[in-house]
């Protein structure tokens, strides 16, 4: 005990000692000591690391201070700095990266409220350092203006410094994809930040842009992993802010040049389509929970007469048995049991209704007679999963009777929007496929679209490792000859796979029709 007193006794002596020296030291080197007092100095600072700005200064040194301020909100400091990098300096300090420095202090300026330090810096570096200006640094202050609401300016300095390459300019150089990239980040920017804001045709309108914008990405080679669109949160702002919107907290008639969807997602989503897809599943999941809130089996329909009232679009899926329609509808709507999916074909022996996004309590009045006040929503429809064609359990007269029905449904039905035909991927049309399909040319009402559906293109024998899904070059040219004979040889064609979530994005781009009808 004794001798760790005394170890104890050494340490705090040798401590105070080397503190009095320190602060000695410390005396001797502060501008009192030198007649001058701490923050007079024209470009004097506080921090111990860069302690004054000098026109020797290097880029590092004015980029630590920088940040340092930022990080200390040191109002002094970045007052100083501002001085120096305008009066003190011209465009040719630290080898000609004073502009960037400049875009550096403006988005440090934001990040401290001072919008007249930032506005200043901008304009310096948009007369001086304009050939020198980097569309990373663009993106940055457009960011930094939007957090400080400064809408027109960030607008400004997005047409100006990140605009779109001129026609005839190659757009997969380095240089044409880095601006590319930044706009459509400081796009994307924008749309949050109107969506957080429960502006939504503002948001809207950058939605529309993305979408002008989605050839260009493509031609310029630009990949999912290279852009990082920030997809997810631009879904979660768009679904808050139709939250608002069906609550009536937001007043739609402001800014009322642009048209709003029936849901605000599916501007997103109309963006989403056109650029490179990475099939996220947090993505689609977060895409599905905003487009599909509420699903309800409506009734199990077996003639005409027993159709629900059309006061909704209508969207179709029909297939031979076992072809994967359950599954299917299940994916598209995130929802796990939907539709009834079964290892016996034929299972499916109705034309069964399943509402999505009706009114809040709508199974119970279905269920139990109830009056339940209230509306259905904006963007409802109905999901109709007809019964599986082509198996012998199914009596000659009961499949007689569906195709009569389905004749009459298709050509008369008036709020039909869509129809998805679904094909096995692994084999291609059968005979019963074919059938439908002239079923469809010589039936569906003009104005339906029809749509082909291959499913289960990740259970083919040739796929891929590493790939969500393909089909053969052999069942394609089957399928394209038999939609050539059947008079559909235009309708689009859909890759899809229940198990890899392949094809949710074309799918939902098909159910919007139903949804804003």
């Amino acid at each position: 005990e004794r001798k760790a007193l005394e170890r104890e006794q050494k340490q705090n002596r040798y401590s105070n000692s080397n503190s009095k020296r320190y602060r000695q030291r410390r005396k001797h080197q502060t501008p009192a000591a030198n007649g001058e007092k701490k923050g007079e100095g024209p470009y004097d600072l506080n921090s111990n690391a860069v302690k004054k700005l000098t026109k020797e200064s290097t880029a590092d040194d004015v980029l630590r201070a920088i940040k340092r301020a930022q990080n200390m909100h040191d109002h002094h400091d970045i007052r100083h700095i501002e001085n120096f990098l305008i009066d003190e300096v011209d465009e040719h300090f630290a080898y000609g990266y004073r502009g960037s420095l400049l875009s550096r202090l403006a988005v440090a300026a934001l990040h401290m409220e001072d919008v007249d330090m930032a506005l200043k810096a901008i304009e310096i570096r948009h007369t001086e350092h304009r050939s020198t200006m980097l569309p990373l640094e663009s993106a940055a202050i457009v960011r930094g203006l939007l957090r400080m609401h400064k809408v027109s300016d960030a607008i400004n300095v997005l047409d100006d410094e990140l605009s779109l390459p001129l026609p005839g300019t190659p757009v997969d150089t380095p240089e044409s994809q880095e601006k590319i990239k930044h706009r459509v980040l400081a796009m994307a920017s924008m749309i949050s930040r109107h969506f957080f804001e429960f502006e939504p045709h503002l948001a809207v309108k950058f939605c529309q842009k993305l979408v002008e914008i989605g050839p260009l990405v493509h031609e310029s080679g630009l990949t999912t992993d290279t852009l990082g669109m920030p997809w997810l949160r631009l879904i979660q702002g768009a679904a808050k802010c139709e939250s608002e919107r069906r609550a009536e907290r937001i007043n739609e008639e402001e800014h009322g040049d642009v048209e709003l969807p029936c849901n605000l997602v599916y501007s997103v989503l109309d963006a989403m389509s056109v650029f490179p897809s990475g099939n996220s599943d947090e993505v689609y999941e977060a895409l599905s929970n905003a487009l599909v809130r509420r699903t309800i089996f409506v009734d199990g329909v077996v003639n005409i007469g027993g159709l629900p009232e059309a006061d909704r679009g209508e969207v179709v899926f029909i297939g031979r048995s076992n072809v994967g329609k359950s599954s299917l509808v299940n994916m598209v709507t995130n929802r796990k049991s939907l539709a009834y999916t079964s290892k016996r074909p034929g299972k499916t022996q109705q034309f069964n209704y399943f509402a999505v996004n009706d009114k809040p309590e709508k199974e119970r009045e279905i269920k139990y007679g109830d009056e339940i006040e209230g509306e259905k929503d904006k963007d409802s429809f109905y999901i109709v999963d007809f019964p599986g064609f082509g198996f012998a359990q199914v009596p000659q007269q009961q499949r007689q009777k569906w195709v009569e029905f389905t004749n009459e449904y298709i050509s008369t039905r008036e709020n039909l929007k869509v129809v998805f035909h679904l094909v096995d991927a692994r084999h291609g049309p059968t005979s019963e496929d074919e059938k439908i399909m002239k079923q469809m040319s010589e039936n569906l009402r003009k104005g339906v679209t029809y749509a082909i559906v291959l499913t289960k293109a990740d259970k083919n024998g040739k796929n891929k490792e590493g790939k969500k899904g393909q089909v053969s070059k052999k069942v394609m040219e089957k399928l394209r000859q038999s939609m050539s004979q059947a008079k559909v040889g235009d309708s689009p064609v859909i890759l899809t796979s229940s198990e890899t979530k392949l094809g949710r994005d074309d799918i939902w781009r098909y159910l919007k029709h139903a949804a804003q009808s």
